[in-house]
């Protein structure tokens, strides 16, 4: 831990500043003094901002000098209010005592009324802050931590990490704004304690341990819960495909180090799973270990995707003139027998669709009914002897899954893939989430059903529900992003168990989380989509694309009311065994709600992510 961190930038540009005014040796011409007029000192702030310029670990004390300006940039005076924290770095972890604590006391607190404290403004807008802490000294490590203002006339600024310990944590602000986006502007417990850093970086975590330590408030701690204990435990009630054991979710680098057994028995105990063996591990512990590699199960999953890929082929017409694809796998660059893979039960699943295809959209299924064959070298070859109905186009996609557990169409691990047009043309449809926009939160490598992969942001469910696969998915929702946004946010999110998801615990208007580069709303194809999913299961209607994901979350009267006022269309009457996809709707979102425009979607849902 540095002992003494001066931010000397400012003091430097003073200098030169000073050494400028009076270079030619001159005090003035005309009457002027050879300098600029002070800026102004203000007493009240909307917005307190401050600088950190020096802080020293003493024996008993924490010294801090500061820069407070407000919300134009002005010098501040008047400051009567400030308070600081360290969280100590002990041998059993983070922790920061409370002051009755019988026993050791870690760390410290202090504000401008603890005795012995002094709060002296040096100069316009500069403060020294000297916070006494009997337990602290100047070989002190962990977390050092204070915050400025909180009069009403003087607001209180961030809660600012001045310095901590390198390699403090075995997670990140990254990893949990992965699914929180931006705690601070969470409903969730304590947005407020989010911190910075002293360049204006979130620094979430290191703010959490100043009470959250790996102490517990009985041993020495501040609080009652630990930090690991709230990252493991409150996460174990994600009730959808959330494996709280893969453990590289949060952690992201390997853990070397465990402060104690009970970090994992707390874990244990919650998920019901006993701890007699875990005693035994913890204590033939190394710390050139990777604690994560204790959690296999679903670290074998993702290595079985990582080291596999498919391929499958545009469609053709074989010799009996039925239309056929083909499917091959890979292991690196060794091509595997799908047939023997299949035979000794390493593979579970083995399936292709034909689609049709129209305006860079899936229309619908070609054909159902299929027989498979298999080469020398094991390519499969998934044919169809007539197709059900004719679109513009025909492409494929295909399916195959690792065998794991009871039930593999869930348990397994599946690769889907999606061929190019028979024409010749390329596949392409917009497809505006990231590859772990799915994965980040349903990390436990399974499928939602069906051999469909939460992998590659959910691609695999496409083939499925889509444009004109008129799916009614309980009624949630049509296609996949109106699908999506119901499961989550709409009347989806109760549609399976009556009783609203994880999902709604977290900032629905934080799209980022998934759409990270934002939406181009003049990028979705004026094309409908088949929606039976809203017209109570009946199928012979059909969407426009903007109003079905929009109406799949802003479902009131008055929301419907304003979407169909500009063109919007829920359930219009099509014919769905015709060309229903070649009609253009004539909805108008774009016009006000593309990015940039006077009332953006951007202005309404968060697109850039808070790092």
């Amino acid at each position: 831990m540095r002992k003494f961190n001066k931010c000397s930038v400012a003091l430097i540009v003073a200098t030169a500043f000073g050494l400028a005014a009076c270079s030619d040796g001159k005090d003035g011409n005309d009457g002027e003094d050879g300098t600029s007029p002070l800026p102004p000192v203000v007493e009240v702030t909307e917005t307190t901002n401050v600088e950190m310029l020096s802080h020293t670990l003493e024996e008993g004390a924490v010294r801090f000098t500061f820069e407070v300006t407000n919300e134009e940039g002005l010098l501040v005076g008047g400051l009567e209010k400030v308070s600081a924290e360290v969280a100590e770095l002990t041998d059993k972890g983070i922790a920061r005592s409370r002051p009755d604590f019988e026993g050791t006391i870690a760390g410290g607190s202090a504000s401008n009324e603890t005795e012995g404290a002094s709060l002296t403004m040096t100069e316009d807008g500069r403060y020294e802050f000297l916070a006494p802490m009997p337990a602290v000294n100047a070989g002190t490590e962990g977390i050092i931590r204070i915050a400025v203002g909180g009069s009403e006339k003087i607001a209180k600024s961030a809660y600012i990490i001045v310095d901590k310990t390198e390699g403090l944590h075995t997670t990140s602000t990254a990893t949990c704004h992965g699914c929180h986006v931006d705690y601070a502007e969470s409903s969730l417990k304590h947005p407020s304690y989010t911190a910075i850093n002293t360049d204006g970086e979130t620094d979430l975590v290191a703010g959490c341990m100043m009470c959250h330590g790996n102490v517990v408030r009985d041993e020495g701690g501040y609080a009652r819960n630990s930090m690991q204990k709230i990252g493991h435990i409150n996460h174990q009630k994600f009730e959808k495909d959330f494996e709280p054991a893969n453990c590289y979710t949060c952690h992201a680098e390997p853990i070397t180090k465990v402060n104690s057994m009970q970090t994992c028995t707390d874990c244990h105990d919650a998920a019901g799973v006993g701890s007699t063996a875990v005693a035994m591990t913890y204590s033939g512990f190394s710390e050139s270990d990777d604690v994560r590699l204790f959690h296999k199960k679903v670290a074998e999953k993702a290595t079985v995707r990582d080291e596999h890929t498919s391929t499958v082929s545009a469609p053709y017409m074989n010799t009996d003139a039925g239309y056929c694809t083909d499917i091959a796998l890979f292991k690196g660059e060794e091509q595997l027998n799908l047939e023997s893979l299949l035979a000794d039960g390493t593979v579970s699943y083995l399936g292709a669709y034909l689609h049709g295809y129209d305006n860079a959209s899936i229309v619908g299924r070609a054909a159902r009914t299929s027989t498979t064959t298999y080469d020398a070298n094991g390519t499969a070859s998934v044919c169809f002897a007539s197709l059900d109905a004719t679109f513009p186009e025909l492409m494929a996609s295909s399916r195959i899954t690792f065998n794991f557990g009871d039930d593999a169409g869930y348990d397994g691990v599946t690769l889907h893939g999606y061929s190019d047009m028979m024409s010749g043309e390329l596949y392409e449809r917009r497809h505006s989430v990231t590859v772990d926009s799915c994965s980040t939160c349903h990390n436990n490598e399974t499928n939602y059903h069906k051999n469909g992969s939460y992998a590659d942001g959910g691609l695999g469910c496409v083939a499925c529900h889509n444009n004109g696969q008129d799916r009614s998915s309980k009624n949630s929702a049509p296609g996949f992003g109106p699908m999506v946004h119901s499961m989550h946010w709409g009347v989806g999110s109760s549609a399976v168990t009556g009783e609203p998801n994880s999902a709604t615990k977290l900032n629905a208007e934080n799209c980022v989380a998934c759409h990270a580069e934002g939406i181009d709303l003049n990028a979705v194809p004026n094309q409908y989509m088949l929606s039976k999913a809203f017209n109570g299961g009946t199928a012979g209607v059909a969407s426009s694309p903007v109003t079905a994901n929009c109406f799949a979350c802003h479902d009131s009267d008055q929301a419907l009311n304003h979407m169909k006022s500009n063109g919007g269309e829920i359930n219009t009457p099509v014919d769905h065994t015709g060309d229903w996809f070649s009609q253009g709707t004539s909805e108008s979102c774009a016009t006000c709600h593309a990015e940039g425009r006077s009332y953006g979607i951007e202005k309404y849902h968060v697109f850039d992510r808070k790092e």
